[in-house]
């Protein structure tokens, strides 16, 4: 699908008032298009005319293009990365791992590669996101973390270490380096054969 032209700024949002009812319309249509034309060729007239709403609708939400998909894609990992307490650290890592792997599939997880294959080269882009959904996912390793030091499962001090990066990074690296499925099964086999044993050699009694 190709993207149309467009001035990819706005001075000013004004106008009517924006109808949170286009607001799913508008945010599915710019996942369809990240995956089909990539961050790099798409505008914001494309979104308009893929969401089927006028281009003001648009500039009322978002004045660049930037804070339209960064906004978008924060929004829809905030929903899957929704904190989970199930009483223990097994079983807040295992709930979380699958949050990771829904995310993956999911058409947020394609855009989110768009994201990534663009930001090494627009360094604004690239803190948009780690202020975005990075720290989603972040903020909900760090409740989980918390949690387990209240419970007494694990040491303090997990929380932003290299042990909890260690945790996630296999499915981070067999989703954008490897290629191969990440699905619930490779979770579990993470929690079980990476991040227990990891957790119970640092001293975590889990």
């Amino acid at each position: 699908m190709a993207a149309l032209p467009d001035t990819d700024v706005r001075p000013s949002r004004g106008g009517r008032p924006r109808d949170p009812s286009r607001d799913g319309v508008i945010r599915a249509a710019i996942l369809r298009l990240l995956g089909d034309v990539g961050y790099g060729a798409l505008t914001m007239d494309a979104v308009a005319s893929e969401a089927g709403v006028g281009k003001a609708t648009i500039y009322r939400r978002w004045r660049t293009k930037e804070e339209l998909v960064v906004d978008t894609v924060s929004e829809l990992n905030a929903v899957e990365a929704e904190p989970v307490d199930t009483g223990s650290i097994e079983g807040d890592l295992r709930a979380l791992m699958y949050a990771m792997v829904a995310l993956v599939n999911s058409p947020a997880g394609h855009a989110t590669q768009a994201l990534l294959s663009s930001m090494q080269h627009q360094p604004a882009l690239a803190q948009a996101f780690r202020d975005g959904p990075l720290a989603v996912w972040n903020d909900a390793f760090d409740q989980m973390w918390e949690r387990g030091e209240r419970r007494g499962e694990v040491r303090p001090g997990l929380a932003r270490s290299l042990i909890a990066e260690a945790i996630g990074a296999p499915i981070v690296q067999r989703w954008l380096v490897n290629g191969e499925p990440v699905d619930a099964r490779f979770a579990d086999a993470v929690v079980d054969e990476v991040a227990l044993p990891l957790l119970r050699a640092h001293g975590s009694k889990v």
